[in-house]
């Protein structure tokens, strides 16, 4: 494998800055490199900014950049880095590649376009009560009537889902044969009579997770993608695409350097702490991991450079468990750098309006909220085990 990005590469991603730094609003930045959250209106602006350079996953006859899986990686290790992914778009990231791959002419002709434009805002309808990790023994049932599903259920940690207009839905079609066999992917729009949508508050003081409880909700049949009873090969396919886009080896790199530039800044035993042995040895470590991460990462797109199919690699695991590990090692030492500055809890609207006095440096405040996130990270799109398992299974064969 030849590691060496070549001069077209190294020119597309020159490109790929100069749109972020010409596009990409300074105040969005800021509030992105401080870990502040976002506001709707500030998250669709993001996307459609990034929309509008090229959507690196379609094909380009849907409207996507056309780009390579090379120019794929270079441009999201730029966007993460720089930074300027403002949200996390379920809707072109993940549906749209279910919809272009499996869907019919109708939905992709209606849904693709408004995806693009960031017109309706999804989130993903997978994980229930007692249906996690263990996804396929999830309960929430939908029956044919007629030109309808009626669906009843329960969904758990929707991400935003306090703002969406569509969801994106596993459900079970055929409670009679083996769970796997049994699952179809609906497109349920949110508005529906029946729906409710109840946030949890969350560990670091938001609630961008929710419940979403389904009460007999009427969904045309139309919006069934794909076959009935097909819907665990689809969910597969876009867990592949998700874990892919999990790896974050761009938000870790940028942290990184974050982390060296306050602990350059921060006093500790009557010197810097950024000189100090044990602290550099632990900085080391991890950007040791992350190189190697990277190295595996580049290894995953080289493969696809090679595929036509679009078949997901199980290496995407990888890149998931070793991601969300590095993920909260960086976390970690971000708390090392704030130290007992990470205690006191600004809330959002404290923060805003500027009323509270900051405690410490002001850069400490969203610290500790970043790091409770982070734990967060071995368990969403797949817990570790799960990635282990798939591991063993795919790559190992054991």
């Amino acid at each position: 494998m030849d590691l060496a990005f070549t001069d077209d590469e190294i020119t597309f991603r020159g490109e790929v800055q100069k749109y972020l730094r010409d596009n990409v609003s300074s105040d969005i930045r800021r509030k992105l490199l401080e870990g502040q959250k976002l506001s709707k209106s500030e998250m669709v602006t993001g996307a459609r900014v990034l929309n509008k350079m090229g959507i690196p996953n379609w094909p380009k006859q849907y409207g996507g950049a056309g780009w390579t899986p090379v120019q794929h990686y270079i441009f999201e290790e730029e966007v993460q880095a720089f930074p300027a992914r403002t949200t996390y778009d379920y809707g072109a990231a993940l549906v749209a590649p279910v919809i272009y791959t499996f869907g019919n002419e109708v939905q992709k002709k209606y849904y693709l376009p408004r995806i693009a434009n960031v017109d309706d805002w999804w989130c993903q309808g997978f994980s229930e009560p007692g249906a996690g990790s263990d996804l396929a023994s999830l309960k929430t049932r939908a029956v044919r009537d007629g030109d309808h599903y009626l669906v009843q259920g329960q969904k758990t940690w929707t991400s935003d889902a306090q703002y969406a207009d569509w969801m994106f839905c596993l459900v079970r079609t055929n409670p009679d044969v083996k769970k796997q066999q049994g699952i179809s992917f609906l497109l349920i729009d949110m508005k529906s009579p029946g729906i409710t949508v109840r946030p949890i508050q969350l560990i670091n003081g938001g609630h961008e997770v929710c419940e979403v409880f389904l009460d007999n909700v009427r969904v045309p049949a139309e919006n069934l993608v794909g076959e009935e009873n097909k819907g665990w090969d689809y969910a597969k396919y876009l867990l592949g695409n998700e874990r892919a886009i999990d790896a974050s080896v761009g938000i870790c790199k940028a942290r990184i350097q974050r982390i060296k530039e306050l602990a350059a800044r921060t006093c500790l035993g009557g010197g810097r702490l950024a000189d100090q042995a044990a602290f550099r040895e632990k900085v080391g470590a991890v950007e040791v991991q992350l190189k190697a991460l990277e190295m595996t990462q580049l290894r995953v797109v080289a493969e696809a450079s090679k595929q036509q199919s679009g078949a997901q690699d199980a290496a995407s695991s990888i890149l998931k468990l070793k991601g969300s590990e590095i993920e909260q090692a960086t976390a970690e030492l971000l708390m090392d750098v704030v130290g007992p500055y990470a205690l006191p809890y600004v809330s959002e609207e404290e923060r805003t309006t500027g009323d509270t006095p900051n405690i410490g440096p002001g850069w400490a405040a969203m610290i500790a909220r970043a790091y409770f996130s982070s734990r967060a990270a071995s368990i969403y799109s797949g817990s570790s085990e799960i990635q282990k398992n798939i591991i063993a299974k795919a790559i190992l064969g054991l």
